[in-house]
């Protein structure tokens, strides 16, 4: 590659013509954009900005000359006194540093941009998702809580707009906490149909707002059909052709002192103020003048590199740079995108560098890009990143400096302190959770435990023995754990047999309430299954929301004990990471409702302790034969397979565990992995099995869906009655000892002392696994005529080891 320089030939000309891609529109539009091939499988062709910084090294006077000039126009069409009011929202990761450019152009707002790095103990102010994105998920995290929820405008800034969609996302969640009567829309170019302008203008209507849009060009993409199969073909092709070769390093490396000024935020990640501009500008002189010591003598031409997010210190330090010293200088910066590169002087991504990440990232390790480095002629390159990325990675023999020092002389590094906001004073920094194969058979991307691991522990007690404990008062069920019952051929063969009729059901169940929670919860919502029975119904919602509409939801599960709440750890770390009006807590079924009641209560307690608001209390459960939730499957009372089971059938994780003497006022409720348990799991078949039948039953639950969605679906706590009635007829007056439905009365029979079985006349095969458990402990089951649920344990009342026999069979008293 020559320079970096296309030799006069239209950098999308490659693109355009082996896909028939049309660039149209202003006639500067293809000096700003060329045309790149992605690996994403939602849109084959990537839009390459000349001008961005991003994948194209340029003149830092260019690139912060586009972003002044913009913000000099929103500055023109607002006014003074509205600029002066207005709130700058940039999006990660390549438009960090054009937002910043804007704001400086408008001098008179702060400066924010949405981030995919969280911070342990700062709550989001928001989160919205940018659907084509390689990387979806942005949260919002100002340090000053207070700095989106004024009303004064919102300019939104962003490289290109392209459909309008991540715009319409951000303002349908920001609209919605803190409305306000005006926002603009800032991006270089703006690449909308027709139908995606008269669009915005509808949802401005609808929501009573002025919506502007600033734009240095515009024009549309013509997309041929079939453009996105022909772009993966390409793709795959020449995907070889592209890669960097591997050299070995031969410049040198050297770390540069900046002297960045002591609490200057390194960017607008938690905010940036004109106050921080000013200390900013006062500052540059003497931290380019570090670099330039440090440069070669003689050098012709300089790269300052930057790092995904972190894009306006480098821009800067590059364009003072720039200023100061006879080098050329050009600016780019790394980045999460996977992009084809071609080296034809027709296409706009000549080489790639590619090295892991390096900055411990929320979403794990991964492959990340330099483009148009390799080969360009840079005699020096400074890459500048942010403390948090100056890892053993960074420095590793495959690391982003090992690439550079083979295709540069010299590296300079230069490390800009990352802004650290004031977190909650607790809890100190909480661990992350707990994921399979380490903890849970689970595939790790399947579910996040926000537990401790207690396996070491010996906490399982004789089930007799833990009965007199609790129904005495001399413990709490959730100190200790009942040995794991191990399954018999004949009941195995029950569990088998149940799971190949119900897993229709099953589908069905999961797909109704999946889309109703994607219907009127949230488009992008974070499941928290209840550990441990809402475990694999989480996991299924998260597979029906991945197969049918390609998004990955994030799914955690957490603790919550009867009688002592939720883990308030666990809620911290949720604030911390996700907005909690996205929280959907999951559980498998509804008995008489106390875990619902439980939740609302724990939830109200947290927010008055904690000052963290947005937590929806509602549970989503499959099925709720007791009438107790709004948001469900079905109300039908029937065999879910998972819980004929433990451990077995829940990732080989165990109840959870709150003892005082193990779970500190800052820990994580804890539970064991029985990996000893592994040749007996059944877990992933079950959701296999399941997952398998979604496609089958689309039409089904669709119109299931609306259905439910038109009906009268308020909650009658039918169940807490009709288990109030059962209590006082059979004498037990302890409203805990009744556990309704087939999910609750296989519980008791599987962990607790049953005295008796009521079962429904004609409850038929979803009864077979409760008969053979009954049989073998000796429990007698009834028949009754008119039970609300299709059967209903009891607790065998006032309970002594009396009450057994010496095999631990119950005694009919």
């Amino acid at each position: 590659m020559k320079n970096a320089v296309n030799d006069g030939v239209w950098s999308g000309t490659w693109v355009a013509r082996r896909l028939g891609v049309e660039l149209e529109g202003d006639e500067h539009l293809t000096d700003l954009l060329g045309l790149a091939l992605r690996r994403n499988p939602k849109r084959a062709h990537l839009l390459v900005s000349k001008v961005l910084g991003k994948h194209v090294p340029q003149s830092p006077a260019v690139v912060h000359g586009h972003g002044l000039r913009l913000g000099h126009r929103v500055r023109a069409l607002l006014g003074d006194a509205e600029a002066a009011r207005a709130v700058v929202l940039g999006y990660a990761e390549t438009a960090t540093g054009l937002g910043h450019s804007v704001a400086d152009g408008l001098a008179l707002a702060p400066y924010l941009h949405s981030t995919r790095r969280p911070v342990a103990g700062v709550t989001p102010a928001g989160g919205f998702e940018e659907s084509h994105s390689h990387a979806t998920s942005h949260l919002l995290l100002p340090e000053d809580p207070a700095l989106l929820a004024g009303d004064g405008p919102l300019v939104l800034v962003d490289d290109e707009f392209s459909t309008g969609n991540t715009v319409l996302n951000t303002i349908r969640e920001l609209h919605a906490r803190h409305p306000r009567r005006r926002y603009v829309v800032v991006a270089l170019v703006d690449m909308r149909s027709a139908e995606d302008a008269a669009r915005l203008d509808r949802f401005a209507e609808e929501i009573g707002a002025r919506v502007d849009l600033v734009a240095a060009a515009s024009g549309t993409v013509r997309l041929p059909e079939g453009v996105l199969e022909k772009g993966q073909a390409l793709v795959a092709e020449h995907e070889s052709a592209g890669a960097e070769p591997g050299p070995a390093p031969h410049g040198e490396v050297t770390r540069v002192e900046l002297g960045w000024p002591d609490g200057l935020p390194d960017g607008g990640r938690h905010g940036f103020t004109p106050a921080h501009r000013a200390r900013l500008e006062a500052a540059l002189p003497a931290m380019a003048a570090r670099i330039a010591q440090e440069l070669p003598a003689g050098s012709r031409r300089v790269l300052v590199l930057g790092f995904e997010e972190l894009m306006y210190a480098p821009l800067r330090l590059a364009a003072e740079l720039e200023r100061t010293i006879p080098a050329e200088v050009r600016y780019s910066t790394t980045t999460r995108s996977p992009v084809l590169a071609v080296d034809d002087p027709g296409y706009a991504i000549r080489t790639r560098l590619a090295f892991p990440a390096h900055d411990d990232p929320a979403d794990g390790p991964g492959e990340r890009y330099a483009y148009n480095v390799a080969g360009a002629g840079f005699d020096t390159v400074v890459a500048v990143v942010d403390s948090a990325a100056d890892t053993d990675p960074l420095h590793a023999t495959d690391g982003l400096l090992a690439r550079l020092a083979a295709h540069a002389p010299h590296v300079l590094l230069a490390v800009v302190p990352a802004h650290a906001p004031h977190p909650f004073e607790r809890p100190a920094m909480l661990p992350e959770p707990l994921r399979g194969p380490a903890f849970s058979s689970y595939a790790p991307d399947e579910v996040g435990w926000l537990l401790q691991d207690l396996s070491a522990v010996s906490l399982e007690a004789p089930t007799e023995e833990r009965e007199e404990a609790v129904q005495n008062g001399g413990a709490h069920y959730a100190e200790s754990l009942p040995v794991e019952y191990q399954p018999s051929e004949r009941y195995q063969a029950l569990f088998h047999a149940a799971l190949d009729t119900s897993a229709d059901r099953i589908a069905r169940a999961v797909g109704v309430v999946t889309e109703t929670v994607l219907t009127e919860r949230s488009s992008r919502p974070v499941l928290v299954s209840l550990a441990r029975a809402g475990t694999p119904v989480g996991v299924l919602m998260r597979r029906w929301a991945g197969q049918r509409y390609g998004v990955e939801l994030p799914h955690y599960a957490v603790s919550i004990v009867r009688g002592r709440g939720i883990d308030a750890n666990a809620l911290r770390w949720l604030a911390a990471h996700h907005d909690p009006r996205d929280v959907v807590f999951v559980d498998g079924w509804t008995g008489k409702g106390a875990i619902t009641r439980e939740l609302s209560s724990a939830i109200e307690e947290f927010e008055r302790a904690e000052g963290v608001t947005g937590f929806d209390p509602e549970i989503a459960v499959l099925a709720d034969p007791g009438s107790c939730v709004r948001t469900y499957g079905t109300r039908d009372d029937f065999l879910i397979p998972s819980a004929c089971l433990n451990s077995t059938v829940s990732g080989l994780i165990s109840r959870t565990v709150l003892r005082a003497d193990l779970v500190g006022p800052d820990d994580f409720h804890g539970a064991k992995f029985y990996r000893e348990l592994a040749d007996a799991d059944v877990s992933v078949a079950f959701l296999d099995a399941v997952s398998a039948r979604f496609p089958q039953v689309l039409d089904e639950v669709d119109a299931a869906v609306k259905e439910l969605l038109a009906e009268d679906r308020a909650p009658t706590w039918e169940g807490w009655r009709a288990v109030e009635r059962i209590s006082e007829e059979y004498g037990i007056h302890d409203v805990n000892l009744v556990k309704p439905g087939v999910g609750e009365t296989t519980r008791v029979l599987l962990r607790r002392v049953p005295w008796k079985i009521l079962a429904k006349a004609d409850a038929g095969a979803d009864l077979d696994h409760v008969r053979l458990l009954a049989e073998q402990r000796g429990v007698p089951v009834e028949e009754v005529d008119d039970l609300p649920y299709t059967c209903v344990g009891l607790i065998h009342p006032k309970y002594t080891r009396g009450a057994t026999g010496a095999d631990g069979r119950a005694v009919n008293v």
